[in-house]
């Protein structure tokens, strides 16, 4: 536990940490309902966010206080205390986990963590919590039929890595004892929903709706002329959670259209879309959908002008298309946690307004989000500028788009000059890419012999 507080420590207050420095019993039960209505979370006392101790208490002391905040909270939140000892001194750290019952106080407030914040919630959102909750923990119930066995080793190994590296610190206990810990065993030793699907052989075999149908369409609507199917590739794909996201990245990446600017001297590629929104869009699908839903797999349909992921399910707890992005819940706790020390996951809630602000800078418009009661899509669309120097790319060599890069900055090129970029070059062959682009239009012919250079046309 020391060197996981080291990291809460090192990260500072976020969604599932905080620090209370000056403790009271009632700020302390607003954030035990906070975390256990949300993802769950550690609360470490007497300490701030700067590693700085404040205020050292006895463990008679965690304990009456404890006592009192959890006397305010309806129903009381399962808890479990301890302390460690730091340079900084004595830390007491309370964890909390995420619960299945919808937590208040007693004055009727209903919170949940938002980033470092606790937040109350109003009633609509209140009644769609409690109605999340209600339908169970789909992803920690044991998979019928299946046994330790169905679990790859390899897979479970790698992720093991994953973890060291982005924790630090060594997995205590046997690997299923570790297994169990993150929920994706049971304590008899059978797979849960979350386990198969992150670590299983063949996850599908159990859970079909698991898997992925791409299908790139040739136009713009799915149905092309004489209304027949009009895509150009199907592909379905499975394997286990994080196999799924590079392989839907692969064959959505493969798919994606890349254009060129060129920059200074250098080419440098334009895909069809920002790369970090089409990862979070993918990403985002395969860990918050509802798994429950047995006939429905993620969709990613791209068309000529937009790319469409559609996660089976609605939204979540209080998510609401309007509060997207400044309001966090996961459908799927332990998925996400197993997706995050895996790398793709960054930071928990952050992701929807990087997309956001991607698709922005890279001159599309926003992404679109549309929820229904079994459904959520995310819509990207492609309808950015073609810049003109795109056209440039057409039959045209690498040599030839340095010179042109080089006419940009400098204004023009001489033989002698570009004789220089591309030193390996005959100067036949470089009179010749010229010449080649003086009859493109794209370059004027200025002087002659000795004297001649190129400017832009």
């Amino acid at each position: 536990m020391r060197t996981t507080l080291t990291n809460l420590l090192a990260r500072g207050a976020n969604q599932t940490t905080a620090f209370l420095p000056v403790p009271d019993a009632e700020t302390l039960a607003e954030t035990l309902v906070a975390f256990a209505n949300a993802d769950g979370g550690t609360v470490l006392l007497g300490i701030d966010a700067h590693g700085v101790v404040h205020t050292a208490l006895l463990p008679e002391e965690v304990e009456a206080m404890l006592a009192r905040a959890l006397g305010m909270c309806r129903p009381p939140v399962v808890t479990q205390w301890g302390q460690s000892e730091l340079a900084q001194g004595t830390i007491i750290h309370i964890t909390v986990p995420r619960s299945p019952e919808l937590h208040s106080l007693a004055d009727g407030r209903v919170l949940v963590r938002h980033g470092v914040l606790n937040m109350p919630l109003g009633g609509d959102a209140i009644r769609q919590l409690a109605a999340t909750k209600s339908t169970g923990d789909f992803e920690a119930e044991p998979v019928q039929g299946a046994t330790r066995s169905d679990l790859d080793d390899f897979i479970i190994e790698e992720y093991l890595n994953k973890r060291r590296e982005r924790g630090r610190h060594p997995i205590r206990g046997s690997v299923d004892e570790h297994l169990i810990s993150i929920g994706a065993l049971t304590e008899t030793g059978v797979p849960t929903i979350s386990g198969l699907l992150l670590f299983g052989k063949r996850p599908q075999e159990f859970l079909p709706q698991s898997g992925i149908v791409f299908v790139r369409f040739e136009g713009s609507e799915p149905r092309g002329k004489n209304g027949l199917p009009g895509y150009g590739r199907r592909a379905e794909l499975e394997g286990p959670l994080a196999r799924l996201v590079e392989a839907a990245w692969n064959i959505t990446w493969q798919e994606m259209r890349v254009g060129a600017v060129v920059v200074g001297l250098k080419r440098e590629e334009l895909p069809e879309y920002p790369p970090f929104a089409v990862r979070e869009a993918l990403v985002n699908a395969i860990a918050h959908r509802d798994y429950r839903l047995t006939g429905r797999r993620v969709e990613i349909r791209m068309f000529e002008d937009r790319l469409e992921v559609i996660s089976p399910g609605g939204l979540p707890g209080y998510i609401t298309v309007d509060n997207i992005v400044e309001e966090h819940f996961s459908r799927n706790p332990r998925i996400v946690a197993g997706l995050f020390q895996w790398g793709y996951i960054e930071e928990l809630g952050l992701g929807i307004d990087r997309m956001i602000e991607e698709m922005l800078q890279h001159g599309h418009p926003a992404p679109e989000f549309k929820a229904t009661p079994y459904s959520f899509t995310v819509t990207l669309r492609n309808t950015r500028e073609r810049p003109p120097v795109q056209a440039w790319e057409h039959n045209m060599n690498e040599r030839q788009m340095r010179a042109l890069a080089y006419v940009r900055e400098f204004g023009r090129i001489t033989n002698r000059e570009y004789r220089d970029l591309c030193p390996s070059v005959s100067p036949e062959t470089l009179r010749l890419d010229l010449a080649d682009l003086v009859e493109k239009n794209l370059l004027l012919k200025i002087g002659d012999k000795r004297g001649t250079y190129y400017i832009l046309k």
